[in-house]
């Protein structure tokens, strides 16, 4: 897969109307989805009362039907293909991530001390995951607590992140 430097932040946010090819309400947010139609490219939780969009493709349409069904059942494994551009060591990061078992969690010093790196880093990666919940960085927390989520320490995004670990029977306080 080629790496593309593209920094992406995923935030709460309000959707642009021709951004998506799906958005899906959740219990948690409203998910939008962005394809190429090979791959999904991006996974944006976005502002709850969001219009929801039917899927537009056939790959955002299996992505909606996979998450329909984690939300049923977190033991669901993702099976749709991505594309995860970003840094070198964003990629080596979001392996990690994505390597970390459901109902489990991983301090971002945990991460940092595997990778030969700085807690802080993998904060910042985690930061820019372009697909979160298929790429679980919701799994990642700080030494301390639930540490922050899509580059925020409070509100939406920490609630959101409270909600997916509850959901994958995580432990949401670390001590």
């Amino acid at each position: 897969m080629p790496l593309m430097q593209q920094p992406h932040a995923s935030r709460v946010r309000a959707a642009p109307a021709d951004s998506y090819q799906a958005r899906l309400p959740t219990p948690f947010a409203v998910v939008g989805i962005r394809t190429n139609h090979a791959a999904v490219i991006a996974i944006d939780y976005l502002a709850p009362g969001v219009t929801a969009l039917e899927p537009e493709n056939r790959l955002a349409e299996r992505m909606c039907a996979q998450i329909q069904r984690y939300l049923s059942d977190p033991e669901f494994r993702f099976g749709v293909p991505l594309e995860l551009c970003g840094t070198r060591f964003q990629q080596r990061v979001w392996q990690e991530i994505a390597a970390i078992p459901l109902g489990s969690t991983r301090t971002y010093g945990e991460i940092a001390r595997r990778l030969a790196s700085a807690p802080r880093a993998v904060g910042g990666a985690c930061g820019a995951n372009p697909i979160p919940l298929v790429v679980p960085c919701h799994r990642v927390v700080s030494g301390a607590g639930i540490g922050g989520f899509m580059n925020a320490a409070g509100g939406a995004p920490i609630a959101i992140k409270e909600w997916l670990l509850r959901h994958e029977g995580a432990s949401v306080a670390r001590a």
